[in-house]
């Protein structure tokens, strides 16, 4: 068995050992699906739901968008179609473009604080150096310790996680 079926293979059922012990050998990250397509292994694993083998494969350079992220072979569309919405999560983070309208399984609060997350960690390419300003300062949260929940209204914590993250945007 040639190594880039090997990995394939590793993918599918989610042994990331033997992922990385074949990507260190030179099995390339990025592979060809026979259509012309790069990113099977990404997609694989996207739609298997592996989402430390995504994140090691994009570690090691595997593309996390496609020119348009609507095409079923996306990793976000793959991982969209396996109804992964950790993976989806994880592939905001790394920077992945959600396309106007995608129905992502995430609420809008999720979406929003994984692209901070990928902002903060400077997979998001989105924004320009100008509005890098209004981004720059880490969001400040409050931790609050309740011992004893019951009747305690949240809407006014929701609204400004809300606001932070809406302005962050």
């Amino acid at each position: 068995m040639t190594a880039q079926l090997l990995l394939i293979k590793a993918i599918r059922t989610g042994q990331l050992k033997e992922v990385c012990r074949l990507l260190d050998a030179g099995t390339p990250v990025e592979m060809d699906d026979g259509h012309g397509d790069s990113g099977l292994p990404m997609g694989i694993a996207c739609f298997m739901g592996h989402v430390d083998i995504v994140r090691e494969l994009a570690k090691r350079g595997a593309k996390v968008n496609l020119v348009d992220n609507d095409l079923a072979t996306s990793p976000l569309s793959m991982a969209i179609r396996g109804s992964r919405t950790e993976v989806v999560r994880t592939l905001i983070e790394l920077g992945a473009k959600v396309p106007v309208g995608a129905v992502t399984g995430l609420t809008e609060h999720e979406i929003m604080l994984a692209q901070w997350k990928a902002f903060r960690d400077g997979h998001n390419q989105e924004h320009s150096e100008a509005d890098h300003g209004a981004f720059e300062a880490e969001p400040v949260f409050e931790e609050i310790d309740a011992v004893r929940c019951i009747g305690t209204d949240t809407m006014v914590l929701e609204a400004d996680a809300l606001r932070a993250a809406t302005k962050m945007r």
